[in-house]
């Protein structure tokens, strides 16, 4: 059984069926990437493990245990947390002040600090503006300052919804070598990337998803070099 593995998962809003039946997996210690255009159900499927959509069908497991009907706040304690789409930081507090709050389950302060400063030392940009208010920063900075918030809490599993989205090529480089490092530090992660060209670079595996369900899936390198994924998402050099 794989560490985390969805089965036939139905996900409606209203009368709309975003996902379809939709099943894939995710080992431990790995970076699997979720592919597709806009509507794909990429977003829905990282809401679906976060809890914050439930299925109408279909189960998921985590570690062995299932979790299909588990809220949010008891996810995020057992260890899967998710990132979201544009940042979400809190703009009018400070950096550290965001940092703070993603410890709000962890009991231990002495951890929380330990933690904060291991986000400094993994991003030292965010250490250098520590007290400056969060709607004051780049957008890179503001993703480094969404990703660092999410590790406070020691996630077992990283959900990145769009880390890349509206930022500079140099700084998606940077991003995607943070996540990188979060990974090699034994953090599994499931990114959602509409630069499919960055995502496969960082990837172990990947799944192309269309109308909610899996189209393609495989080892990473293979995926890159798919002549239906290089003209669907890569282009031609």
């Amino acid at each position: 059984m794989s560490w985390l593995e969805v089965t036939d998962a139905d996900v409606f809003y209203g009368r709309i069926q975003a996902l379809h039946s939709l099943s894939f997996s995710v080992e431990e210690g790995e970076i699997v990437s979720l592919l597709g255009n806009n509507g794909a159900g990429k977003s829905t499927t990282l809401n679906l493990v976060s809890g914050i959509v439930r299925p109408s069908a279909g189960t998921m497991t985590w570690a062995g245990k299932d979790i299909t009907h588990i809220a949010p706040h008891d996810l995020v304690g057992q260890g899967i947390v998710q990132v979201p789409e544009g940042r979400r930081i809190f703009s009018t507090m400070r950096v550290e002040e965001n940092l703070l709050l993603g410890g709000y389950r962890v009991k231990d302060k002495r951890a929380i600090r330990q933690r904060i400063e291991q986000v400094y030392a993994l991003m030292p940009r965010l250490q250098e503006r520590r007290q400056q208010e969060g709607g004051t920063l780049s957008g890179g900075e503001q993703q480094m300052l969404a990703i660092g918030r999410a590790l406070i809490s020691a996630p077992k599993l990283l959900l990145l919804d769009e880390p890349s989205m509206g930022l500079a090529p140099l700084m998606v480089n940077q991003v995607m070598e943070i996540i990188r490092t979060v990974n090699a530090q034994g953090t599994t992660i499931l990114i959602v990337e509409q630069n499919a060209k960055a995502a496969l670079r960082i990837a172990n595996r990947a799944y192309v998803l269309d109308t909610g369900s899996v189209t393609l899936s495989g080892p990473a390198t293979e995926l890159a070099k798919d002549p239906r994924v290089v003209e669907a998402y890569l282009g031609t050099e």
